[in-house]
């Protein structure tokens, strides 16, 4: 069975999203990018490693609904 998650750094998350380091760091580490779901602490060390495939479905699936109305049951109207 193949493993289908890519861990990255911060510094290959950076290259890859066009943000800063330190905007990964300071804003965006736990406000919309989470432990358990956008990144992990391997071993229970210091370093971070964020999954690169759950970024990457996040990012489109908040970027798609950002042109949207908001809807009272949940969805979003396109207009």
């Amino acid at each position: 069975m193949k493993n289908s998650q890519v861990y990255v750094t911060t510094e290959e998350l950076s290259n890859l999203i066009k943000y800063d380091c330190r905007t990964i760091r300071e804003r965006l580490k736990d406000s919309v990018l989470f432990e358990g779901v956008h990144y992990i602490k391997p071993f229970g060390g210091r370093k971070i490693l964020y999954d690169w495939e759950a970024i990457k479905r996040d990012m489109c699936k908040f970027s798609a609904n950002a042109m949207g109305i908001p809807m009272a049951n949940g969805g979003v109207s396109h207009g």
